[in-house]
């Protein structure tokens, strides 16, 4: 048996503006609206998708799944991330690899490095 990503999902009190605004951000496509409680984004260049569903109390704290994005150009894109609604938490540096620490509009934290 193995498995396969299929989909990363988010709970989020309003999935409709969190969906749009990823979807933007990844080059997506919302493919599903389901009476406004579960959006599905396809994503342009990766197999599985990501998913936005409503849920009645937000969790409270750092989420313990994040996503880790990669980019050519990592202070250009995190520019373009806070610009669109993002917010920056922190810088990182380790040896040469650099990563960026943020928030989206809903406060779920992500990752952008460097192309490795």
């Amino acid at each position: 048996m193995t498995l396969t990503l299929g989909m990363i999902t988010f709970d989020t009190t309003d999935p409709g503006p969190l969906a749009h605004w990823w979807a933007a951000q990844v080059d997506g496509t919302i493919v599903e609206e389901n009476d406004g409680w579960f959006y599905v984004v396809a994503l342009a260049a990766a197999p599985y998708r990501m998913a936005f569903q409503k849920i009645d109390d937000p969790t409270s704290g750092k989420n313990r799944v994040h996503l880790d994005m990669t980019t050519g150009d990592l202070d250009g894109e995190v520019a373009r991330l806070v610009e669109a609604g993002a917010r920056e938490v922190e810088q990182h540096t380790m040896g040469d690899f650099r990563w960026v620490t943020l928030s989206d509009p809903d406060g779920n934290v992500f990752c952008v490095s460097g192309s490795h």
